[in-house]
């Protein structure tokens, strides 16, 4: 009698990486992002008024002035197997998200490092670039796209679930960060969960263009979920 095992994926091959390009949406474009950014992320920010709170769970710290941003986005330039992208409106820069962990040959990527300055937050423009950067990776045929988080971090959880991701669990004492210790949380859409969860973003973002959404984003994933 065999042991069982996990579905066959006949002719798999590993996946190219994520290149850096231009992601075009109708309320938001994305680019490869560059330190010459950081006048414009610095002042969509708020420059010395920048909310503190944007850098609790990132593993820097607020930026004191445009120079000390200018390392903060040379070091997302530097980390190893990602592609950090520019999230731009009207061609100012306003948030910055990275493909991260990109595994080629399991076909698995995460999204992370994500900064949305003010008048980023709670937009159409902010919704769409996360769904621009996951239909991106699966269009490139990856078959899992991560999330995860501080697991204290309540607006990250969120927003994993409201963009249609699945709770996976929590791997504790995970990582050391700012001296204190984190447990992350962990989150994921598959190529299988996928085209249910673009559509549902889609129909979203066809309602919040034309005027006011009739369904919540948050109602419409939750639906998908058994």
């Amino acid at each position: 009698m065999s042991e069982p095992v996990g579905p066959s994926l006949p002719g798999w091959t590993p996946r190219e990486p994520l290149r850096p390009q231009h992601l075009v949406g109708r309320t938001v474009t994305l680019r490869p992002l560059r330190v010459d950014d950081a006048p414009s992320l610095w002042s969509a920010l708020g420059g010395p008024a920048a909310p503190p709170a944007l850098f609790t769970y990132l593993k820097t710290d607020p930026p004191r002035d445009e120079d000390e941003l200018r390392a903060v986005l040379q070091d997302a330039l530097c980390a190893p197997a990602s592609w950090a992208m520019a999230i731009c409106r009207d061609d100012l820069v306003v948030g910055m998200a990275s493909y991260l962990r990109t595994d080629t040959a399991a076909g698995s990527v995460e999204v992370g490092n994500i900064l949305f300055a003010p008048p980023l937050q709670r937009t159409t423009a902010a919704t769409e670039a996360m769904h621009l950067m996951a239909e991106h990776a699966f269009a490139a045929g990856y078959r899992r796209y991560e999330w995860k988080c501080d697991s204290l971090n309540a607006p990250s959880r969120a927003a994993a679930a409201r963009l249609g991701f699945t709770l996976e669990g929590t791997f504790r004492n995970a990582l050391v960060y700012k001296g204190r210790s984190r447990d992350t949380t962990w989150f994921s859409i598959t190529d299988d969960e996928w085209p249910a969860v673009r559509d549902a973003h889609r129909r979203w973002l066809d309602e919040a263009v034309a005027g006011s959404p009739r369904t919540s984003l948050t109602e419409l994933t939750a639906a998908l979920r058994p």
